[in-house]
């Protein structure tokens, strides 16, 4: 492989950490809002969740799209670094999220693809462990989150476990985000192609 012109995507990887935390700073205020509202139904309580509800959901399509983008680079960035790497299509990289219970278990599996094909300072024990406890943290976000809305909207114990499950998914993300993207910064620099193929 001679010396790529492809740089690691450090712009997208920061608008996706910041998008991502500030998601995670807004759906506290969201679910704040919306217990408040479940408790004690007024005019201006039902005006104020609307109003921090539809910010969120903005927030979050935001960070999602970006995150999304970051990862669609990451993974082209992958497949110049390891040709063989075993890696998912372009488009499977993204509609697998998309997809009612393919994107509980899929998704993970991906960023681990393209975590190791990235470079060989791939850790298997330090960094496959910050990618499984970022998606445990942001599944059980989602369980958690599913329960409270079916059986107690308005429980205090499972809001404070679903919020602050999700902004250890956020932080978790930002973290595996600043790897990957620095893993391929330092590859894309040099002109030895990346030969690790192992999965877990």
């Amino acid at each position: 492989m001679t010396r790529t012109a492809r740089k690691a995507p450090w712009v997208l990887a920061r608008c996706a950490q910041t998008a991502t935390a500030v998601a995670a700073a807004a759906d506290v205020f969201r679910a704040v809002a919306v217990r408040d509202d479940v408790l004690q139904a007024t005019g201006a309580s039902q005006h104020r969740s609307g109003l921090v509800s539809v910010v969120f959901v903005d927030l979050m399509t935001v960070a999602v799209v970006l995150f999304l983008v970051w990862l669609a680079r990451s993974r082209r960035n992958a497949r110049e670094l390891s040709p063989r790497a075993s890696l998912p299509g372009a488009v499977w990289t993204v509609g697998a999220w998309f997809v009612p219970g393919v994107n509980f278990v899929v998704p993970r599996r991906f960023v681990l693809d393209i975590g190791r094909a990235s470079s060989l300072a791939w850790r298997e024990n330090r960094d496959t462990a910050l990618v499984n406890l970022w998606w445990a943290a942001w599944v059980a976000h989602a369980l958690v989150l599913m329960l409270a809305n079916r059986t107690a909207p308005d429980s205090m114990p499972l809001l404070v476990v679903a919020e602050a499950l999700m902004i250890t998914a956020a932080v978790l993300l930002v973290l595996v985000i600043e790897r990957v993207t620095t893993l391929q910064g330092f590859a894309l620099g040099t002109t030895v192609p990346v030969a690790r193929f192992g999965q877990v």
